[in-house]
């Protein structure tokens, strides 16, 4: 499993919110989210950049270079 595949994971289920609640929230699919928590797929830059706004963390985090 890929850093940013499991800080995802983390990040989203320490929000309490479900895949479908998230992709809601950042107009994304939930299919997505899923795929990509399961490192089944990988996002597209502007998808990171959205995740790392949206939960206060650097794009460096979710790609796992940063603690």
């Amino acid at each position: 499993m890929s850093k940013f595949s499991e800080r995802l994971k983390e990040l989203r289920t320490e929000s309490g919110l479900t895949t479908r609640q998230l992709g809601e929230k950042l107009n994304i699919s939930h299919v997505a989210i899923i795929r990509w928590e399961n490192d089944k797929a990988v996002p597209l830059l502007d998808n990171v950049v959205a995740l790392s706004k949206f939960f206060n963390v650097t794009v460096g985090y979710m790609a796992g270079e940063e603690n």
